[in-house]
Order: structure tokens, then C-alpha cells, then sequence
């Protein structure tokens, strides 16, 4: 019999417990225009067979990255995954293991969260890292919420530069709350005045680099504003990679920063999962969001970890918890830190260095098509071209190629006619010289 526990009555007394007038009302703080209406067109139920065989149709009308020439980028990049670091993350005391609880039987988890805390500071610059978070989207939105619990100041400043993702959770974390945050239209030539806009109401500003368009930025100057004001300083970075070559947030005055760390690991996968990097400086160790892993010593005097802090209501009295992020995305920070420990010092630097040139390459021979123009005059691996098409065709186009040519803005900001042409490119370690030329040989056969 299908299980179905729960008759109509149930359902009714149970709305009425909580002043439910129907289920609909449990949804009401999503917006109608994305709601599915009606019910799903599917077919009725069929043999595992024939599903199998439609869903491998559904699969083959993907173009993927891994058998394709591939330009995505946009937030989310494609970098070569050493062979170890699957097999090490398969281990059955990593891949079974849940949160740490009882330090005592969950050392080698404790052990390898402590070495990621340690990996994320060095990257970053920063004093202190948590055991990690969802992705960069939800540490950027867990840092604004921080960062009004230490100002005590309701107010957060987004720049145009910030991914749109990135903004959008922002804003809806802090919907419900009395913080008020200002988004900064779009800022793909990174004109837009910050310095100008810092005062003493304001509980953060929200920055990005390399930014959404790939444009880098040094935010020296803008963190002696923000500090003279009293005012915290996050900034967001969507490519780990970059923290190989670039100065790091913490060395340009950060307060909170947000990393994205799912290209260093993790494949692809239609977007996630992936993990977050959170750090910040150690006077607000109290305010930050997650779990902390501290090092320790048992009674025989022998190294140990713990969990030095955890702030969410499950651990400590709810009206102490700083966040209620649920649990950490430890499978991920273990692959992230496996990944970084495989590469070194050396290696690290050099990837980074391998994805620059192979960006500068690019855009060389993009730029060289008729039409085209590199519009982000300083980037990493990630930059900006204007068309003279609109992006989202030549890119439709692209793909009937068979490459995947980079990401059309308008993807995210239809709004802003003026960014239509807009397109987006990524090159890392994996894209060849032959794969630029394709790309630049079929542009220009698109572009005429």
C-alpha cells in the first residue's frame, strides 16, 4: 500500500494548530511569479528500464564541460582534480562521518577541519577561518548578519561588482530582518564611487575580487575609509585560485572574507555542492558564524582537536547562537583541503600563474576577432568582451559548435539592456591553445 500517513483531518488540525488557513499559506513568503502553478506535465509511472533510457535522453541534450572545449566561468570554474583526492575522500571514516560530536572518536575529522581552518587563513590573510559553510553566496549574506551584530548597525552596502548570486542571498537572508541593505547597479568597468558613499551608518560594505566581471581591485584605501567610519570591510572571492597570485583580502585591510572554495576539489556538477570559505579577524572570533576547530591537549599531554566554538542554538542557549547554519560542507573542505595539500606552496603559486597566462592568451586571441572587444582591463583567469551580437545567440550558437563559449550576462541581469552583448570568458589550466584558437575560428564565423 502507498504510504501515505497523514488523512485530510490530520492535515487540517495541524494548520489549524499553527493559524494555517490551507498549505498554500506555508508558502506564502515565496513569490507567486515562481511558484509552479497546476501540476507537472509527466508521464505516469514506468519500469526502471524506461526511465533509465529517459533520463539518458535528458542527459545527451547537455553540452558538458569534460567533453567539450569549455569557457565557463562565472562563478564557477573547472580546474584538473589530482586522482587522491577521490580516493582519500571515499574513505569510509570521511565519507560516512557526520558532525563531531564526540571528539574523542573523531579526531582524524577534527584533525583535517583544523588543517582546512589553517589553509583558509594562510590563503586569505586573515587571523581566523571557520570549519566552513554552504558556499561563498550564504558566507557573504552570514558576514553582513555578522557584521551587524559587531557595528550594532542595521545597514550594509552591496557593490554592483558583487556576483548577482551572491547579492540575491544577501538580500534574502536579511529580508526578514531589520537590516536594510542598498545593491549597487551593475559595475562592469568598475566606476562606481565606494569611498564616496562609506558613513557612520553603515554596518558593512560588500566588495568582490576578481569581480563578477573579472576585473581585480586592490581595496587598501577603501578599508582605511571603512575603518576611520567605524565600518566592516567583506570581501567576496568567487575563484580560490586567484589567492595564488593576487594580494590577499587580509593584506588590503578586510575584515570578513568570503571565499568561494568549490573549484579547487570539486568538479563542475550542474553547480554544486560545493563549500564556503569564512575568515575574519580574531577580535570577532565570538561574532563569527559555524564551528571552530581548536587545538588542545588531552591529559597525557598529547596533541588533540575539539570543537572550540560552535554558535548555533543546537550547542548553546538559542538567544547566544550567532547562526543557524545547520552543518558545515565537511566532505567538501576535506576534497578543498586535500587539494591544497597535494599542490604545496609552490604548486599553488604556479596554478595560479598557469591560469593567468592561459586568460591572457585568450583574450589575445579573442580580441583579435573582428568586432570583439576585451573590455576588462585587469583580470585573472576571467574577463569580460563586448559583441557586436547579442551574447545569448552567439553563445546558443557556440554550442551548436560544440563549444561552450562563456556565459551571456544578460543571463543575470536582464534588466540592463546596455549589458546584452556582454559575454563573459574563463580559461584555467585545462584549456588548450588548439581549444582558444577553435573558440576564436568559430566566433568569427558566428560574429560575420
Amino acid at each position: 500500500m502507498r504510504y501515505l500517513p497523514l488523512s485530510a483531518e490530520d492535515r487540517a488540525a495541524m494548520l489549524a494548530a499553527i493559524g494555517a488557513g490551507s498549505v498554500d499559506d506555508l508558502f506564502r513568503d515565496i513569490p507567486a511569479e515562481v511558484r509552479a502553478g497546476g501540476t507537472f506535465k509527466l508521464p505516469c509511472h514506468q519500469d526502471e528500464m524506461a526511465v533509465e533510457r529517459a533520463f539518458h535522453a535528458f542527459a545527451w541534450r547537455n553540452l558538458s564541460p569534460a567533453c567539450a572545449p569549455t569557457f565557463l566561468g562565472a562563478g564557477a570554474y573547472r580546474h584538473h582534480i589530482p586522482a587522491a583526492v577521490d580516493a582519500l575522500i571515499q574513505r569510509g571514516e570521511f565519507l560516512t562521518s557526520y558532525t563531531p560530536y564526540q571528539p574523542e572518536i573523531s579526531q582524524g575529522t577534527l584533525q583535517a577541519l583544523f588543517e582546512f581552518q589553517t589553509q583558509v587563513c594562510l590563503l586569505t590573510g586573515m587571523e581566523v577561518s571557520n570549519a566552513s559553510m554552504y558556499d561563498a553566496a550564504t558566507a557573504c549574506a552570514e558576514a553582513v548578519l555578522m557584521a551587524a551584530r559587531v557595528t550594532r548597525r542595521k545597514a550594509a552596502l552591496i557593490s554592483g561588482a558583487v556576483h548577482p548570486h551572491y547579492a540575491d542571498v544577501i538580500l534574502t537572508q536579511t529580508g526578514h530582518t531589520d537590516i536594510a541593505c542598498e545593491r549597487l547597479s551593475p559595475d562592469p568597468l568598475g566606476i562606481e564611487d565606494l569611498m564616496g558613499r562609506i558613513d557612520e551608518g553603515l554596518a558593512c560594505v560588500v566588495v568582490q575580487t576578481p569581480s563578477f566581471f573579472g576585473r581585480l581591485a586592490d581595496f587598501t584605501a577603501l578599508s582605511a575609509q571603512c575603518r576611520a567610519h567605524g565600518v566592516l570591510l567583506v570581501v567576496a572571492v568567487p575563484e580560490p585560485v586567484s589567492l595564488g597570485a593576487l594580494m590577499p583580502p587580509g593584506e588590503m585591510g578586510a575584515d570578513i572574507v568570503a571565499v568561494d572554495g568549490s573549484s579547487l576539489g570539486m568538479p563542475l556538477s550542474f553547480g554544486g555542492p560545493g563549500v564556503g570559505l569564512f575568515a575574519t579577524r580574531e577580535k570577532y572570533v565570538r561574532n563569527m558564524p559555524g564551528r571552530l576547530v581548536g587545538e588542545t591537549l588531552d591529559v597525557d599531554g598529547r596533541r588533540g582537536w575539539v570543537l572550540t566554538l560552535s554558535t548555533r542554538e543546537q550547542h548553546i542557549r538559542r538567544e547566544k547562537a550567532t547562526s543557524n547554519i545547520c552543518t558545515n560542507s565537511g566532505l567538501c573542505a576535506l576534497a578543498f583541503s586535500i587539494h591544497v595539500a597535494l599542490l604545496g606552496d609552490a604548486g599553488f603559486a604556479k596554478l595560479a600563474a598557469v591560469n593567468h597566462a592561459a586568460a591572457c592568451a585568450l583574450a589575445r586571441k579573442v580580441g583579435a576577432v573582428k568586432g570583439v572587444k576585451v573590455v576588462t582591463p585587469a583580470f585573472f583567469n576571467e574577463f569580460a568582451v563586448m559583441l557586436p551580437k547579442p551574447a545569448a545567440a552567439v553563445v546558443e550558437a557556440l554550442a551548436e559548435r560544440g563549444i561552450l563559449g562563456g556565459v551571456p550576462v544578460s543571463r543575470f541581469y536582464p534588466m540592463f539592456p546596455e549589458m546584452e552583448n556582454l559575454l563573459l570568458l574563463s580559461a584555467t589550466e585545462l584549456n588548450t591553445d588548439a581549444e582558444m584558437s577553435v573558440l576564436a575560428k568559430a566566433l568569427t564565423e558566428v560574429l560575420k
